[in-house]
């Protein structure tokens, strides 16, 4: 009997089946397989799909045999399991730059990589209406278009906008064009942000990269390479609140006991706690002070103190006196 065209795929279609059809607890039998390679215009004997079994074995896929009369096969070890992938589903669900439509498609994606009855777990825990998302569905070209410039090593040219109250994007600068040159992504606060050095100002700044419109990538070689050379990235987020910029300060702390992992969450183990009396530590922290900072230390209420340097101290007595003559009226 003739073959028929698709019997060179043959491999291929076991293997889609396999992988969409078949998990520890759904084995596909041999009469299962031979009718999937059937209705793919595909004839198939037992003895031939043993050896193409075998033959994926051999490429590294995990098929495991259960034997006995509710036996088959199935994908044993996949690339990801069912909890990483849900990870990945809480990750995407989570992140507020990722508009509610992308995050669909997204999400049903990363089901595939999971056999159907997985598949249909990852979707009950699918909760994405209603979240709080970004409006601006370019930001995945974005993405694309910094990582370029930064393979290329150029500068980019973009135009930035904040929202009205009437939910209507401004552009910043008059309509005016920003151009720096990209060096990191980074995710922060549950947005995303390009970190760049801004040859004018003669300093690294941060872009939220789902405000960004109509990049371009320039033929000028980037500039402030020797700044990025000294950054330390994973410290450099512990220092910075809410990507706000300001200036850097050593900056000293007395907070309650019951705060140690507040501090510890946002600047690692490795911080120093200095026990202060029975109720209290102290702990003194690089960082970069903005409003995000004060905003941080002021969630405390009393339970935070800011006790140097006193130019920050008074700061924050400013702030906070000012709040609170707000609150008078």
């Amino acid at each position: 009997m003739a073959k028929s065209s698709n019997q060179k795929l043959k491999l291929l279609y076991l293997l889609r089946y396999l992988m969409q059809h078949s998990d520890e607890a759904h084995p596909v039998s041999m009469a299962q397989i031979i009718e999937e390679l059937a209705r793919n215009g595909i004839s198939a004997e037992r003895k031939s799909v043993y050896d193409d079994v075998e033959a994926l074995r051999l490429f590294g896929v995990d098929i495991v045999q259960l034997k006995g009369k509710n036996g088959g096969y199935y994908i044993g070890e996949r690339d990801f399991e069912l909890p990483e992938l849900k990870l990945l589903v809480d990750s995407v669900q989570s992140s507020k730059f990722i508009t509610q439509d992308k995050t669909h498609k997204l999400i049903k994606k990363i089901e595939s990589l999971a056999s159907l009855y997985d598949g249909q777990l990852l979707q009950r825990q699918v909760f994405v209406t209603n979240r709080v998302k970004s409006m601006n569905e370019s930001v995945y070209y974005n993405v694309d278009a910094i990582s370029d410039a930064i393979n290329q090593d150029r500068v980019i040219r973009f135009r930035y906008f904040e929202y009205t109250i009437s939910k209507e994007r401004r552009i910043r600068k008059n309509g005016g064009w920003y151009e720096v040159s990209p060096f990191a992504l980074t995710w922060d606060d549950e947005n995303y942000y390009m970190l760049a050095w801004d040859g004018e100002a003669e300093r690294i700044k941060h872009y939220r990269v789902d405000k960004m419109l109509s990049i371009t990538i320039t033929d000028d070689k980037r500039s402030g390479k020797e700044a990025f050379s000294r950054l330390d990235m994973s410290a450099y987020t512990k220092k910075v609140f809410g990507m706000f910029t300001g200036a850097e300060r050593q900056v000293r702390l007395r907070l309650v006991n019951h705060l140690a992992g507040a501090v510890i969450d946002r600047f690692g183990p490795d911080v120093i706690l200095v026990p202060d009396g029975e109720e209290h530590f102290t702990v003194s922290l690089e960082l970069v002070v903005s409003p995000q900072f004060f905003a941080w230390v002021f969630g405390f209420g009393q339970d935070a103190e800011i006790l140097s340097p006193e130019d920050i101290r008074a700061e924050a007595a400013e702030r906070a006196s000012s709040i609170a003559k707000l609150y008078r009226k």
